[in-house]
């Protein structure tokens, strides 16, 4: 009996449903009763939130990992291969296990559509319950409450932030869009909220909820020393910690609330770990965490650095480590999503970009704004900004080296599809 590729299995996902997002739980959970429902690990963590999802879900891998814990995680979109969105124990699926795991998928939905996201899930949830897992940790796609990782009761919760993204989705205001990822908590377990102004309305859905609040700076904090950092909790616990290998000041707050996760999943005895061993393990994770295009440093002369950026909240965080690095002329090669707040991620950067070199996403996606549009947007909010357009993330790329000279960088944010395109630019080159 012959049977689908990978890739072939992934093009039929994206036919078998017409809408390549549909939020809601039921179709999902029907098919994974079907399955069985076996339980992913022994303790479940699932991370929200509107930036920051995928470094506190490298941060709690790799911690977990760091204390000998056999660990699974799931995190989505992937940059250059399918594979990146499930690891066992720190390594991608293999194309076999991926089939194997659509074809029990398959043979459980019957009739029932499912999308592409929901079709990933599932695979991970399967693969994960099959491998006799410590931990999982389960990253939301969009918003929370009606998310297909939600079909799970996860032991903790981590929300990172919450900004104005994916509005026609999740609601006009940050109360909204708070309130729709407060969903994935459960009453009577804990729920780390990492940044310390949220939003009234998480907090609101949270304690109707039931869930037990950890709030940054006022449950625990963080304190930036002369060498690494503190890490305090309301209940007395003080670690003097590494500094976190993951580049950005933003990824103090991300690791400070994978640390309150940890933290307080192993005083519940939901880890089998004691306070000493989390000690040691959330130092070697700090030292090791890993994940692709968070500004991430791709060398070359002058340097390039590649983030997934994409929104005003996350042009702000790179607006933070641009102010924090040595001062020299930064080129960025930004691209945009047409329903993403262009304009919002321009005037968060500013003048902080000597010269931008603008590239056209519409080829890469529906969803992807011409550079004629981006350009005229740019011209908008900052009159007077040098720049260049080009069709493509890889025609702006070689225009930025280019044009950039010894001692000044290149940054290229935007977008998934611009990290994918600069990734493999890179790995082209080398």
């Amino acid at each position: 009996m012959t049977t689908r590729t990978l890739d072939e299995w992934l093009a039929y996902q994206e036919r078998v449903n017409v809408r390549s997002i549909e939020l809601g739980l039921e179709r999902v959970r029907a098919v994974w009763l079907r399955m069985g429902a076996a339980a992913p690990a022994r303790c479940i963590v699932t991370v929200g939130g509107t930036n920051g999802k995928g470094s506190t879900v490298a941060l709690l891998e790799a911690i977990l990992r760091a204390a000998g814990l056999r660990v699974g995680a799931f995190t989505s979109p992937h940059l250059l291969r399918y594979n990146e969105r499930i690891r066992l124990d720190g390594a991608e699926a293999q194309d076999d296990a991926l089939v194997a795991a659509f074809e029990r998928i398959e043979a459980a939905r019957g009739d029932i559509p499912l999308t592409y996201f929901e079709f990933g899930t599932l695979a991970a949830l399967d693969l994960f319950a099959r491998a006799g897992l410590d931990a999982a940790i389960l990253e939301v796609g969009l918003g929370g409450r009606l998310d297909a990782v939600n079909i799970v009761d996860a032991d903790a919760v981590a929300i990172t932030t919450i900004d104005l993204d994916h509005m026609d989705w999740l609601g006009p205001d940050r109360d909204s869009i708070g309130r729709e990822k407060a969903g994935i908590a459960r009453a009577g377990r804990p729920a780390i909220v990492g940044e310390s102004s949220p939003p009234a309305g998480l907090i609101q859905a949270l304690a109707a909820a039931g869930a037990l609040v950890e709030r940054a700076g006022a449950d625990f904090t963080v304190e930036r020393l002369d060498a690494g950092w503190r890490w305090r909790h309301r209940d007395g616990t003080g670690w003097e910690l590494p500094d976190p290998a993951l580049a950005a000041p933003v990824q103090y707050a991300n690791a400070a609330t994978a640390i309150a996760v940890l933290h307080t999943l192993q005083a519940q005895g939901s880890l089998p770990l004691t306070a000493q061993a989390l000690q040691a393990a959330v130092a070697t994770g700090l030292r090791t965490a890993k994940v692709p295009a968070r500004l991430q440093a791709l060398g070359g002369d002058p340097p390039l650095f590649v983030d997934v950026g994409h929104n005003p909240q996350a042009a702000r965080a790179l607006a933070e480590w641009l102010d924090a690095q040595p001062a020299a002329p930064t080129h960025a090669v930004y691209g945009s999503l047409a329903d993403k707040d262009a304009a919002g991620v321009i005037a968060a950067l500013g003048s902080r970009i000597s010269h931008w070199h603008l590239a056209g996403l519409e080829h890469d996606t529906p969803r992807g704004m011409p550079v004629a549009e981006l350009a005229t947007l740019l011209r908008e909010v900052l009159p007077e900004a040098r720049s260049d357009a080009h069709g493509d993330v890889r025609g702006a790329l070689l225009a930025a080296r280019r044009h950039a000279g010894h001692g000044e960088r290149i940054l290229a944010f935007g977008s998934f599809f611009v990290a994918t395109a600069v990734l493999a630019e890179a790995a082209n080159a080398s």
